[in-house]
């Protein structure tokens, strides 16, 4: 179940990867972990993670390689990236940074000093992510008190369509497959026909709109569903 930022990591020294995700899974992060470039390359193409740890020395692809590639998709030319590197030559900072890498730390650093950074640019890059309150027109979803309403009335959703309201707010516009809203409200080893998604997101419909209230939910004829990113701005 995916309701907190996730995070990819791409370091090929086992230990320091292991140290990296145990530490931000005990922040609370989703954390996934590949060694090799040509693997983390992969990975994204399959789903984007909220921010990216990135070695700057990897087998297959080099990380410089993978963050220029990365800037130059519209999927992933605004993703995070915190660099790690044992260079510490403040040429080679800037060349980091000039490739578009967001925060640059050089080995050995402090875990705790890593742990702020993460927060800081998950903070200032996807504050949707973070943020207890997700509203676009007059829908509003708390995550704390479980929440939902719409102008004066709350909402009554269960759990499961909660989740998948909420996983769909955080990027309006962004076109989720079955599989991958599967994947994120049910979990890696849900054993879940994928219609069992429409039957959801059909529940999901008939509680956020009455009459003739604007559906939120945009449904894409052989892609998927996604919450309409022009909700409320008509």
């Amino acid at each position: 179940m995916r309701t907190s930022p996730k995070i990819l990591i791409v370091e090929d020294e086992e230990a320091l990867s292991l140290l990296l995700a145990y530490n931000l899974e005990a922040e609370g992060y989703q954390v996934e972990s590949v060694a090799r470039g040509d693997e983390a390359e992969i990975r994204l193409a399959e789903d984007v993670p909220d921010l990216l740890v990135l070695d700057w020395m990897l087998p297959g692809v080099s990380g410089l390689e993978i963050c220029r590639r990365l800037r130059a998709r519209e999927a992933t030319k605004t993703l995070p990236v915190i660099m790690l590197t044992a260079r510490g030559e403040e040429s080679e900072k800037v060349r980091g940074l000039a490739i578009g890498a967001d925060d640059y730390v050089v080995k050995p650093f402090s875990v705790p000093e890593l742990m702020a950074r993460v927060r800081s640019l998950l903070r200032r890059a996807r504050p949707e992510r973070i943020a207890n309150v997700l509203s676009a027109g007059d829908l509003s979803l708390d995550r704390e008190t479980k929440r939902v309403r719409r102008a004066e009335r709350d909402i009554h959703l269960g759990p499961t369509e909660f989740r998948l309201l909420e996983y769909m707010m955080e990027k309006p516009g962004r076109v989720f497959s079955r599989a991958q809203l599967l994947d994120a409200v049910w979990g890696f080893s849900a054993e879940i026909d994928e219609r069992t998604v429409d039957v959801h997101v059909g529940r999901l419909r008939k509680g956020l709109s009455r009459g003739r209230e604007a559906d939120p939910l945009r449904t894409v004829r052989g892609a998927g569903y996604a919450f309409d990113e022009t909700f409320g701005k008509n």
